[in-house]
């Protein structure tokens, strides 16, 4: 996969824009700023938007190029933002540190994907929140991006059995128009999730 995103973010453009995903910087909007993670954050739009907007950064991807265009966008916005090249099954933060872990449009196999929530649960503060924002299964119809392998995307039943320990504070399934970059424009099916840990 590693080298599937360093072929996709090697185009000269932002190829998911320059502009925040609009759920994340409406739930951001909501809260006081603290320390954020932001797992598979590629070329950086959403942890540029959230050091403008005061928190502490940390972003982690397997790609080396878009690690590259985000410290350049972050560069061009004159934020700072600390982000490393890891993988998310290896990577480690402190345990009862993090005010928000956001997982936008992060997908993964589904052999690692539960272990890979209950360890961002750990990060979090009591009070801390899961910011999700993904595709669900209806997506496989659509052409506005997202995995074509169906055991990759969220269905509500999977989140609520990954962060079973949270407590859900809003958990919905919509069809949106997507306009963020080349890859993620038109019609799509979503699911959000915002959890809080007790």
């Amino acid at each position: 996969m590693k080298n599937f995103w360093n072929e996709r973010y090697s185009e000269r453009e932002y190829i998911y824009g320059e502009e925040p995903n609009v759920f994340f910087a409406e739930q951001l909007q909501q809260l006081a700023p603290g320390k954020i993670i932001l797992p598979c954050e590629g070329e950086g739009r959403n942890a540029v938007y959230a050091a403008a907007n005061g928190w502490e950064v940390h972003a982690f991807d397997t790609s080396i190029i878009g690690k590259s265009k985000a410290i350049q966008l972050a560069t061009r916005k004159d934020v700072s933002i600390n982000y490393t090249i890891e993988d998310a099954v290896t990577v480690t933060y402190e345990k009862n540190t993090i005010d928000a872990v956001a997982f936008i449009y992060a997908h993964f196999p589904a052999s690692i994907r539960k272990k890979i929530h209950q360890k961002a649960i750990t990060w979090l503060k009591p009070g801390g929140k899961i910011i999700i924002e993904a595709f669900n299964p209806n997506q496989l119809q659509n052409n506005s991006g997202g995995p074509k392998d169906l055991a990759m995307l969220y269905s509500e039943e999977m989140i609520l059995e990954d962060f079973e320990e949270l407590n859900c504070t809003l958990l919905e399934v919509q069809s949106v128009e997507l306009n963020e970059g080349a890859f993620h424009k038109g019609k799509a099916d979503i699911i959000r999730f915002i959890g809080i840990k007790k």
